[in-house]
């Protein structure tokens, strides 16, 4: 399993000492991140697609194998509610491809008033072209339901396993990859060899970690750790010697 961790954002002055080099530009702090993290979740997308000039100099600035998981924008998931937006959802696509390999999942993060509606959903899912990998992060309890993970299976969507202070998603693999966001202002290391285990026992080919932004730079910290703890956690999963019959 191929692990990348990140964070929500990367351009955010208050990292400046933490993270990055104290007198770093901000044109320089993707190129600085991408160095050392493998993968970064991109909320302002939520509210505005970049322009394509924008996201092929973000792909330039990358090297080969990092990625940028994009949040789907709020009109899609909080105002259409997933219906009728056809027209948007292959805006949104058409522009994400601009990034083309360096183009990671995309996350729907559904409002948490939206209750479980399978019908809206199945149809939803109908419209995302073969191939892309695509998250779902349901935050109404009702969504958390077997019908609801069969048919994100069936269409090897993921649901996103998302924990902050008040909930915490079960971890149930319905896609090839897993999605994560740990979003509790900080782990400890036992809390973060506790995820790197669970992890390590998912049947993933590739899985995306993607920690809180805070100003205390708490997140690429993090997100480096994960990184070296689920590494090392798969590597001895994959190397132990098989058991039973």
């Amino acid at each position: 399993m191929a692990i990348r961790t990140g964070t929500s954002g990367w351009s955010y002055a208050a990292w400046k000492g933490p993270f990055y080099p104290a007198h770093l530009p901000s044109s320089r702090m993707l190129a600085y991140y991408a160095a050392r993290l493998s993968a970064v979740e991109v909320n302002n997308t939520f509210y505005r697609l970049p322009r394509p000039g924008t996201l092929a100099g973000w792909r330039a600035e990358v090297p080969p194998g990092f990625v940028f998981a994009l949040k789907a924008p709020q009109r899609i998931t909080h105002m259409q509610r997933l219906a009728g937006a056809d027209d948007t959802v292959s805006y949104f696509l058409h522009g994400a491809a601009e990034l083309g390999p360096a183009l990671g999942p995309m996350l729907w993060q559904l409002p948490p008033t939206f209750k479980k509606d399978l019908g809206r959903l199945r149809d939803f899912l109908a419209l995302l072209p073969p191939g892309g990998r695509h998250a779902f992060e349901f935050r109404h309890p009702s969504w958390l339901a077997e019908d609801a993970f069969a048919l994100l299976a069936d269409r090897g969507a993921a649901l996103c396993v998302a924990q902050d202070e008040e909930r915490e998603t079960p971890l149930v693999a319905t896609a090839p990859f897993g999605y994560l966001r740990l979003r509790r202002p900080d782990y400890d290391p036992a809390a973060l060899r506790a995820w790197a285990g669970r992890l390590a026992a998912q049947p993933w080919r590739d899985a995306f970690v993607f920690f809180k932004h805070e100003d205390g730079a708490r997140g690429p910290a993090l997100a480096l750790a994960m990184a070296e703890l689920a590494g090392a956690a798969v590597a001895a999963g994959a190397g132990a010697a098989p058991t039973g019959p």
